[in-house]
């Protein structure tokens, strides 16, 4: 692989996201059956590698709801598979929570086309890194998340070193315990899952175990902004058949009326707390 100009990387030989896994030498030789159960043996040690590190998910969850109600925002920043887990998560905020679409958003190496396709060598230049991350308007009181597998991504550890640098809190989600990145961060989320099925395939155990983390991350932050009452989102739009629908049974569930009454508020309002006001002033009459 050709290195752009301005590379910071680690010895790829000493990452423990690309070592081998002694479970699975002879994969190629096996039965269907038996290739899957021993792929899915192999996801049972996500869960646990999560579990060493949900302190630090906590305190991270923590810190991003403090910068959103503050006026901030939740910028993830990653490139290859770790870059599309957090343009998914955050793509998935505003039909979830009712959020607007910049509150939290995701910048990956390679730009929108790298979701589709992969960009070689996107996430090999540290200075794009930054760049990018500036142009997206990120500013202090803003917080980011570096996502990379091996923890060494230069595009990712650009984005981080000037976030900190602008005030941004930067933090991390990789599954190498010894990153480069752990020294940029204020908090960094590592759980180590092993070698990978088919060797330094991070898509695989680690992309799971980062998709997992990101879950937390911004549902734990709505659920501390007030977007989740109980365990209904309060925030979620009737933009098509099934969130309408959704809306509906939120209201008669929150607000103790019938269906019929439901669905004529959620027409007129478009909203779950106007008609649970509009509700209440009925009742109050």
């Amino acid at each position: 692989m050709a290195y752009i100009e301005n590379t910071v990387r680690t010895d790829l030989k000493s990452l423990k996201t690309e070592g081998r896994n002694q479970n699975t030498l002879h994969i190629d030789q096996m039965s269907t059956i038996d290739m899957v159960t021993l792929m899915n043996n192999e996801n049972r040690v996500v869960e646990d590698a999560i579990a060493t590190q949900l302190p630090e998910i906590a305190k991270a969850i923590d810190i991003i709801a403090e910068r959103l109600d503050a006026g901030g925002h939740l910028i993830y920043i990653g490139a290859g598979t770790s870059g599309r887990l957090g343009v998914v998560d955050a793509s998935e905020c505003p039909p979830t929570f009712g959020v607007d679409y910049r509150l939290v958003r995701g910048i990956m190496a390679g730009g929108k086309d790298a979701m589709f396709r992969a960009v070689e060598g996107a996430e090999d230049n540290e200075i794009r890194g930054a760049e990018e991350l500036l142009a997206d308007g990120v500013t202090a009181g803003d917080v980011v998340v570096g996502l990379s597998a091996s923890g060494g991504a230069p595009y990712v550890l650009g984005a981080l070193k000037k976030a900190r640098e602008i005030g941004a809190i930067p933090m991390g989600i990789t599954c190498n315990p010894d990153s480069l990145m752990h020294a940029l961060c204020d908090v960094t989320m590592a759980p180590y899952v092993g070698p990978e099925v088919i060797t330094g395939s991070s898509r695989l155990k680690a992309g799971t175990a980062q998709k997992l983390i990101l879950n937390m991350l911004s549902t734990g932050a709505m659920i501390k902004t007030g977007k989740v009452v109980g365990n209904l989102m309060i925030n979620v739009r009737p933009t098509n058949v099934k969130l309408r629908d959704r809306c509906i049974r939120i209201l008669m569930e929150l607000g103790s009326c019938d269906r019929e009454t439901a669905e004529k508020l959620i027409d007129k309002y478009g909203d779950i707390r106007a008609s649970l006001d509009a509700l209440s002033r009925e009742n109050l009459s």
